[in-house]
């Protein structure tokens, strides 16, 4: 085996933290919710493999939900993600989440414009039951800018083992960039509170995004000890202060 690199190096130290805060977290009984969101290719899949590749997994979950059946479209819209919701001990991680309703469905006419608006009124209630009841809702908008973005569109084309990556979707990321953009700016404009705040993270650089997203978690479990170090303020910012710094 040759010797790590720097990168590696950094990854199995946070790692090795990940998992001590995680028995902790366990032996605390925190209900640990995060949800990534982001444009396509923006690295959430990564981002989960590397954050859940030694967890435990019995108290670990990743959600990453179907488009909803006809028997959901017809329900309330928050009840299909609420079986989901983490116990005492657990992480669930949410791989994309209600949040759909603030981004892909509006943009793309999958719910109406009264859907969408409900939806904006209706989630920072719904997240204020979450942390109001114990859990720990860390909320991350992973950010790409539009030439990153057509570079890895334009790979998962080519590459065999990103077969499953591809969608139907993926034509309309650059075709409706900016309504995407509205979109993105309006939701962190409108859900980002104290409580619930959002953190962006900029990922043209995937593996200084991985190590920062780690590092915020980290911080936001707050494990008495935890040898974590600082994020970098240029990769992870609040999502109050996003404006004038993310993808155009």
């Amino acid at each position: 085996m040759g010797k790590k690199n720097d990168y590696e190096t950094e990854l199995e130290a946070l790692q090795i933290e990940l998992v001590a805060s995680q028995a902790w977290a366990i032996e605390q009984g925190l209900k640990v919710l995060i949800v990534l969101e982001g444009r396509d290719t923006a690295g959430k899949d990564g981002a989960i493999k590397r954050i859940t590749e030694y967890a435990s997994p019995r108290q670990t979950r990743v959600v990453a939900l179907p488009k909803p059946t006809e028997r959901e479209t017809g329900q309330w819209y928050f009840q299909r993600y609420v079986p989901h919701l983490p116990a005492a001990g657990e992480i669930v991680l949410f791989n994309r989440s209600w949040y759909n309703r603030a981004g892909v469905e509006p943009v793309m006419g999958f719910c109406t414009p009264e859907q969408h608006e409900q939806f904006l009124d209706d989630v920072p209630r719904f997240e204020k039951m979450l942390t109001n009841s114990g859990v720990i809702l860390i909320k991350l908008w992973l950010d790409i800018s539009r030439d990153e973005q057509a570079k890895r569109l334009a790979e998962r084309m080519t590459d065999p083992l990103k077969r499953f990556k591809v969608s139907s979707l993926d034509a309309e990321a650059q075709a409706r960039w900016d309504a995407y953009t509205e979109a993105r700016d309006r939701m962190l404009a409108e859900t980002h509170a104290k409580d619930t705040p959002w953190t962006v993270i900029a990922t043209d650089d995937k593996k200084t995004a991985r190590l920062n997203i780690i590092r915020h978690i980290l911080h936001r479990l707050d494990r008495p000890d935890a040898k974590v170090g600082k994020t970098d303020k240029d990769v992870v910012f609040d999502g109050a202060h996003a404006k004038g710094r993310l993808g155009k």
